[in-house]
């Protein structure tokens, strides 16, 4: 074999058992779909992880109402999610090994240093979370929610953002916005307690929340295509939200002191699971059937649980009125006109 064809070594010169496995090159998430799943497959699993962002919402809602402090709550289920994933970092290698290609990652500009800070996102949601369903109700809430990501994922496509195809705002995903916040500004505005006016700033801040979101995904699932592991990247994005948190909550700890009595329902406890169980297996499906299909599926399922929530188990002050439900069913179908393939973008990398 001439010199010219000879292959490398399979140790590259590093001594056995010392070798580290390569982190690949940055490549656009449209560029690196891996079709392994049918997209019927891959939507229902989307659905199914999406129907735990309600759920997640009522259980730390109602901790938070239990405790009077919304800033607590939101840290105690950061911190059950921490515990977690710190528990699969020490037992499972591959999340162990990716976390550990995080920093050479960052070095090779493979992922952006920012990237890291996704999980700033992840503790503000919660701590928005907590302060508002119990206000708006858990219907009102995520449709605010899948507003607020509508409008980012414009944003993201327009931008390339995390190494997407770029896609230029279209008059049909213009449309799809308009409707989206027109569905957040019609149950918002007559429903709940307090007045409907009252309720449009909460809902307000809800939606701008969602849209920071769609940026949090977008850069988790870059991590994780990245060092080849999502759970690896839900454990930095936990980490950086428990320590904002934990820290957040000491300021206010340090003046209120700790609540005399803590719920006694052990559920309460667990909405950081299903944190883990979003954000992993978001980064988790993206390669495999892209945005797209991924924030469809998970919106349907969240607005499906949503409204079954309120319907069968609604909080003290929240009602489902004709309204609500229209508003829950124009979002659909604003997430749906929004979320249809135009034309193909150019894809950039991050």
């Amino acid at each position: 074999m001439p010199p010219s064809e000879a292959r490398p070594s399979r140790n590259d010169g590093v001594a056995p058992g010392r070798r580290r496995r390569p982190v690949s090159a940055p490549t656009p998430l449209n560029k690196a779909l891996r079709p392994a799943l049918p997209p019927w497959l891959g939507a229902a699993l989307a659905g199914l992880i999406g129907a735990g962002v309600p759920l997640q919402s009522r259980v730390n809602g109602e901790l938070g109402a239990e405790l009077g402090d919304p800033v607590l709550a939101a840290a105690i289920s950061l911190l059950g999610g921490m515990v977690v994933l710190v528990a699969l970092a020490l037992t499972v290698p591959r999340v162990r090994r990716g976390v550990r290609q995080v920093p050479a990652a960052v070095r090779s500009r493979q992922i952006r240093p920012g990237y890291l800070l996704a999980g700033s996102v992840g503790a503000l949601f919660l701590l928005t979370q907590v302060a508002t369903v119990v206000l708006l109700g858990v219907a009102v809430f995520i449709v605010a929610v899948v507003a607020g990501q509508a409008l980012g994922g414009l944003g993201t496509d327009a931008t390339g953002f995390a190494g997407h195809a770029r896609r230029k705002p279209t008059p049909r995903r213009l449309l799809g916005a308009a409707l989206v916040v027109l569905a957040v500004l019609l149950p918002a505005a007559t429903t709940g307690t307090g007045g409907g006016p009252a309720l449009l700033l909460p809902a307000v801040v809800v939606v701008v929340v969602g849209v920071l979101t769609a940026f949090q995904h977008s850069a988790n699932a870059r991590v994780g295509s990245v060092v080849g592991s999502p759970l690896a990247a839900t454990v930095l994005n936990f980490s950086v939200g428990t320590t904002l948190m934990v820290i957040a909550t000491a300021v206010r700890l340090a003046t209120t002191g700790l609540p005399q009595e803590w719920p006694t329902d052990w559920w309460l406890y667990l909405g950081g699971i299903f944190g883990i169980v979003f954000i992993a297996g978001s980064a988790a499906l993206i390669p495999h059937i892209g945005m797209l299909v991924m924030g469809l599926g998970s919106v349907a399922g969240q607005l499906a649980v949503s409204l079954l929530l309120d319907v069968l188990a609604p909080v003290s002050d929240a009602e489902v009125s004709g309204a609500m439900v229209a508003g829950t069913a124009l979002a659909l179908v604003a997430v749906v006109i929004t979320t249809v393939p135009g034309q193909r973008g150019t894809p950039r990398a991050s």
